[in-house]
């Protein structure tokens, strides 16, 4: 097909300017108009209006390839060039029955889950639940007209003229989400729920920490347990933050598991570090484009504020002798591995790496999507500055530092002969299954003797339920995982 780019007319609809070109890569649209080449009557119904200029949207550029076919740029993260993977935008003007094809021509990764049926998530104004297209629709391939680059090309048809459609990487889970989900915490006035600001990102967003215990059931002579949580340090990896509320939903909950773990332990909750990032729509970044979670060494508190203040706090409660810090889990997805799954730190002691495996083991006997074969303990230099590498080197021994990961489309489970793509839901449900791990992790270690029933029922309030499907997933389960997940070409 010959692609005549230069005769594109592409305008603004508030502003009626021109736009195009390389140099238009460093906004999102701005409810952009895109015609066929030459035209310049009133727009008609099939002349798409494309728009990311709304919180944590993200596109660049459009270019017309022709009346069913459109190039779709992704913006990079703000003030890194390097980083092009999140899209989030919108479609309207649409004609009923209009097909079309969109490329994504401008990834900045090459290894993608796009390549193992993985597919965008869309939504429109009558239909607000967001589903993943259906993959047959999506092709993942180099292309030779962009410089042999990896593209991502879906079809779709439009089947509603008056609605508007939205399409996005992974299901989005923005800032002001957040904010409205911490509102609604407060308001029910829980005598175990503290929030409070840390303090606040470049942009002026807040950094919330939540503490969820029962302060009454803490003796003052008896040493604190502690477990830190951090979510969204990387703003594009949106799972992270459905895990996070699944375990705050459940912490809060009055499930007996939830009430037992509030007398023993305190948990800290540091929802989004990156709030500015997760605002603009950026993948990895934020606003100044660090990667924050290479500057745990030495964070600047003008530069790299959010990181700065939760620093500080790690740092104080570890110095607090009432305080034993025991683990600290920062929430990330993954973009090219199936299932849920650990990074942890290596050791020289054999006792303390057996330690540090007891965690993901229990967690992979509750959570039928946790995969302990994709579990792996590594000091790659490259990860030096991450919260994982750098607290496991100033927490003592007794401390155990992970990274958790989810995959951005499917899982894997015993007895599945095909990935199953992962929702908002089913999300929250593992961040429900880390939490209640806590328990088993207490109980093994004799740190909590309590005989109350540990599984959950289905009477139990709606979003703790079906946590159990994991009862057959224990040690025995791992060996069949790892020859299903080989064969569906799981990287380890």
């Amino acid at each position: 097909m010959e692609r005549k780019m230069e005769e594109t007319t592409v305008r603004d609809v508030e502003t009626g300017s021109e736009t195009g070109g390389e140099d238009a890569l460093v906004g999102n649209v701005n409810k952009l108009l895109v015609s066929p080449p030459g035209y310049s009557g009133v727009p008609r119904k099939g002349h798409l209006v494309f728009d990311a200029c709304f919180e944590s949207g993200n596109l660049g550029r459009v270019d017309y390839i022709s009346e069913f076919e459109f190039d779709l740029f992704i913006r990079p993260d703000t003030c890194n060039p390097r980083f092009r993977v999140w899209f989030n935008f919108t479609v309207e003007n649409v004609r009923e029955t209009q097909r079309v094809i969109f490329n994504v021509v401008n990834f900045s990764k090459t290894k993608s889950l796009y390549r193992d049926g993985m597919s965008p998530v869309v939504k429109s104004t009558s239909r607000p639940k967001w589903q993943r297209l259906p993959a047959k629709n999506v092709y993942y391939y180099r292309c030779p007209d962009h410089r042999r680059n990896y593209v991502m090309s879906f079809a779709f048809c439009f089947d509603r003229e008056d609605d508007v459609y939205q399409f996005a990487y992974c299901y989005p889970y923005t800032y002001s989400r957040l904010q409205h989900y911490l509102a609604s915490l407060e308001r029910r006035n829980l005598p175990y729920l503290q929030r409070e600001q840390l303090g606040l990102s470049v942009q002026q967003r807040h950094l919330d920490l939540l503490t969820i215990t029962n302060s009454d059931h803490q003796s003052p002579e008896r040493e604190k347990k502690l477990v830190f949580l951090t979510a969204r340090v990387h703003p594009g990896e949106s799972p992270a933050s459905f895990i996070c509320q699944g375990v705050i939903d459940f912490l809060v909950s009055q499930h007996p598991v939830a009430q037992i773990l509030r007398d023993h332990v305190i948990f800290k909750i540091v929802p989004m570090l990156n709030p500015d990032g997760v605002y603009l729509g950026n993948y990895r970044c934020s606003l100044m484009g660090f990667d924050l979670n290479r500057h745990w060494q030495d964070p600047s508190p003008w530069a790299h504020p959010t990181l700065h203040a939760v620093k500080q706090l790690i740092v104080q409660m570890n110095q607090d002798p009432r305080v034993s810090l025991e683990f600290y889990i920062d929430v990330h997805a993954h973009s090219t591995m199936l299932n849920g799954f650990m990074y942890g730190n290596v050791f020289e002691d054999e006792e303390r790496v057996q330690r540090q495996a007891v965690f993901p083991r229990l967690l992979c006997q509750n959570a039928p999507d946790f995969s302990f074969s994709n579990t792996s303990f590594n000091r790659d230099v490259v990860k030096a500055g991450t919260g994982r590498r750098f607290l496991g080197g100033l927490l003592d021994d007794t401390s155990y530092c992970y990274t958790l990961e989810v995959s951005f489309y499917s899982y894997m489970t015993a007895g599945s002969t095909a990935p199953v793509p992962y929702t908002e839901e089913t999300y929250m449900k593992l961040g429900r299954n880390v939490a209640r791990t806590f328990l088993d992790y207490y109980k093994l270690n004799n740190l909590i003797k309590d005989n109350r029933p540990t599984h959950i029922q289905s009477s139990d309030v709606k979003s703790h339920r079906d946590n159990d499907n994991g009862k057959d997933n224990g040690p025995g389960r791992d060996t069949a995982d790892r020859e299903r997940e080989k064969r569906h070409g799981v990287r380890h």
